[in-house]
């Protein structure tokens, strides 16, 4: 193998996404080794498209573009989750699908995230809210000033966590001291 392939295969870059019918946050990461960096994170806003169907087309071009513009290597998505109004989450439903069905053209492969997994990983807190998910990316990543749309660091996310939940912290311990120990890196002392 050489230089080259060597360094491709350690690699990846992963695309977060979370899908919505108004805004859709988009993260993508580079993960270099084990070091994990921001490429470039944010928000399609789908406006005033009118009709449900030109909303759709929308999220298949603008995630189409995306894959093309920084072909990540895996997609990760948000999962719905599920709320008293049964549209709203249909709705929902159909945006992640044009959203999975445009990585998949592309053969790019998927992974969806429950809500709760994702604050979890990025976190600890399968319950913390968006601004909580938001500063702990701050932190992680020295981001200086917090988006006014959290739907981009919703996004941002579910790449960590996709990179998280494929085996990024190793661990030989079942404890928190034994993680600690394993992953110095990791702690931050604010």
């Amino acid at each position: 193998m050489s230089k080259v392939e060597k360094k491709a295969a350690t690699e990846k870059i992963i695309l977060g996404l979370d899908p919505g019918t108004n805004i859709m946050g988009y993260g993508l990461i580079l993960v270099r080794s084990s070091v994990v960096s921001v490429i470039q994170f944010g928000v399609i806003r789908m406006g005033k498209q009118g009709e449900h169907s030109l909303k759709l087309k929308k999220i298949f071009e603008q995630v189409l573009s995306l894959v093309d513009k920084y072909h990540p290597d895996e997609v990760a998505l948000e999962a719905p989750f599920f709320g008293k109004n049964v549209q709203s989450m249909l709705k929902l439903g159909r945006a992640q699908g044009v959203a999975m069905s445009a990585a998949l053209y592309r053969e790019v492969p998927i992974t969806e995230y429950a809500p709760k997994k994702v604050k979890q990983s990025v976190t600890g807190n399968g319950n913390a809210s968006k601004e909580q998910v938001a500063k702990m990316l701050m932190q992680i990543f020295s981001i200086k000033e917090q988006p006014r749309l959290l739907d981009s660091t919703d996004a941002l996310a579910v790449a960590v966590c996709h990179h998280y939940q494929n085996g990024a912290v190793k661990s030989k311990s079942k404890t928190w001291e034994g993680f600690l120990k394993d992953n110095p890196r990791r702690i931050k002392i604010v």
